[in-house]
C-alpha cells in the first residue's frame, strides 16, 4: 500500500473556513486559482445565462467529489440531476401556458363514473386554455389525457415493476417524461402546476395530495387552487375530509384555515370555476425581500385597497397593503412588467388565510382600464 505523500495532501485542499451561507451565491470552491479555471470553463462552454449559478453548481459537484461520497450517493445525485435537466428542457417551450395537474388512481376502469368525470373535467380545462399534466398512466390519468387530447397533455411517468405503463394518449409523445425517482417527479408536478385536481385514488394519490397540501400549508410552494372531485353521488373526498376534521382538527394538529387550501365538490361546474376564478384578478406572486408582490390583471379601486387593509390587517407584519407597479427586483420577469401590483409585508404563516386574501382580491372592485393600455392577462411563468 502506498503511503500518503505531501503532493497528495496538497491536492486535497482544506475546506474554506468559514463556509459562505448556502442560500447565497458562492464562489465555486473558495480557491482563487481553481475558481478561475471553473469560470474559464463556463465561459468557454458559452454560458451567457446566470453563469455564476452554473459556476457554483460545478463547485458543489467538486466539493461532493472531495467529500468522498459513496458510489450509491453519487449515482443518486447524478441521475436525479439528469432527470431534472431532461424535464426542464421538455417544459421550456410551454412556460407561458397555464397547466392543471390531475391525480387519481391508475386502476379505475375507463367507463367508471370517476373516470368519465376526469375526462370531462380535463376537456373543459383544455377548452379554457389549460394544458393537462398527469402521471402518464391509465385509469383516471388516461381518462384525463383522453379528454384533453395528446397535443394538450403532459405525462410524468414513474418506472415501476408493475401497473404504471404510459397510457395510449401520451405514449411516445415528446411531452412524456419517465422518472426513476418519485421525488424528482413530484418536484415537477408542483413546480409546473397552476392548479391541482384530485380524483379518488389509492396510496399514490393520497401521498401526492398530502404532499401538495403540506407544501402549500408551510409556504414552500406557490399558492394554487386545489380541488378534490368526487364522482356524482360519491363520498371519497367527503370521507377524507371528515377524518381531517374529526381527528386532525379536533386534536389541534391542523388549523381551521388550513381547510381554505382546498375545495371538495362533485360538481364539475364548481371544480372548473375553482380554478378559473383563482386567476380572475390574481395572476401570480413572489417575494422581494420581506415584501410579497401580488401581480394583478387589473388595478383595484382605492376603496377595495382600504377594505383589504381593514379585513386582512392580521396578515401584515408591518405597514399596509399598497398598490403600485413592478419593482426593480422583478426585472428578470419582463413579460409581467405591465401588470399592476399589490405590495405588502406579511407574516409568513397561516397560508390558508393568505388564500382567503386571494379570494378577496378576485372579488374586489377594479378600476376600468383605458383601452389603449389594455393587455391580455399573462399567465405567470412557473417558478
Amino acid at each position: 500500500m502506498q503511503s500518503s505523500t505531501s503532493s497528495d495532501s496538497t491536492r486535497r485542499l482544506p475546506e474554506p473556513n468559514p463556509a459562505p451561507p448556502v442560500d447565497q451565491i458562492q464562489p465555486p470552491t473558495g480557491y482563487a486559482e481553481i475558481d478561475a479555471d471553473v469560470r474559464a470553463l463556463v465561459a468557454r462552454w458559452g454560458v451567457d445565462h446566470s453563469p455564476e449559478l452554473v459556476e457554483e453548481m460545478i463547485g458543489t459537484v467538486l466539493r461532493m467529489a472531495r467529500d468522498r461520497l459513496s458510489v450509491a450517493d453519487l449515482k443518486l445525485y447524478n441521475r436525479s440531476l439528469k432527470e431534472l435537466r431532461y424535464a426542464a428542457r421538455m417544459w421550456q417551450p410551454y412556460s407561458a401556458v397555464r397547466k392543471v395537474t390531475i391525480f387519481g388512481s391508475a386502476r379505475t376502469a375507463p367507463d367508471a363514473p370517476a373516470a368519465l368525470a376526469a375526462r370531462e373535467f380535463a376537456h373543459r380545462m383544455q377548452q379554457a386554455g389549460y394544458m393537462i399534466i398527469t402521471g402518464g398512466g391509465d385509469g383516471i390519468m388516461g381518462a384525463a389525457q383522453l379528454g384533453a387530447g395528446r397535443e394538450h397533455s403532459f405525462g410524468l411517468n414513474i418506472r415501476l415493476p408493475f401497473e404504471q405503463q404510459p397510457n395510449v394518449t401520451i405514449d411516445g409523445d415528446p411531452k412524456l417524461v419517465n422518472f426513476n425517482y418519485f421525488f424528482t417527479r413530484k418536484l415537477n408536478f408542483m413546480k409546473e402546476s397552476h392548479a391541482l385536481a384530485l380524483f379518488p385514488g389509492g396510496m399514490g394519490t393520497l401521498d401526492e395530495g398530502f404532499e401538495a397540501l403540506t407544501l402549500l400549508q408551510t409556504g414552500k410552494a406557490k399558492l394554487i387552487p386545489v380541488v378534490m372531485i368526487d364522482q356524482p353521488g360519491g363520498s371519497y373526498w367527503k370521507t377524507w375530509c371528515e377524518f381531517m376534521r374529526g381527528r386532525l382538527l379536533k386534536d389541534g394538529l391542523v388549523s381551521e384555515n388550513d381547510f381554505e387550501l382546498f375545495e371538495i365538490t362533485e360538481d364539475l361546474d364548481v371544480a372548473v370555476a375553482e380554478v378559473l376564478d383563482f386567476y380572475k384578478i390574481y395572476q401570480s406572486s413572489r417575494y422581494v425581500g420581506q415584501q410579497m408582490v401580488v401581480r394583478l390583471a387589473q388595478r383595484l379601486t382605492a376603496a377595495a385597497i382600504e377594505q383589504l387593509n381593514a379585513d386582512f390587517a392580521d396578515l401584515l407584519r408591518a405597514g399596509k397593503f399598497t398598490q403600485g407597479g413592478a419593482l426593480r427586483q422583478e426585472k428578470n420577469e419582463p413579460e409581467l412588467a405591465h401588470l399592476p401590483r399589490l405590495i405588502f409585508t406579511p407574516h409568513r404563516r397561516d397560508f390558508g388565510r393568505l388564500r382567503q386574501l386571494i379570494n378577496a382580491i378576485n372579488a374586489a372592485e377594479t378600476e376600468p382600464e383605458p383601452a389603449e393600455l389594455q393587455h391580455p392577462a399573462t399567465p405567470p411563468t412557473p417558478r
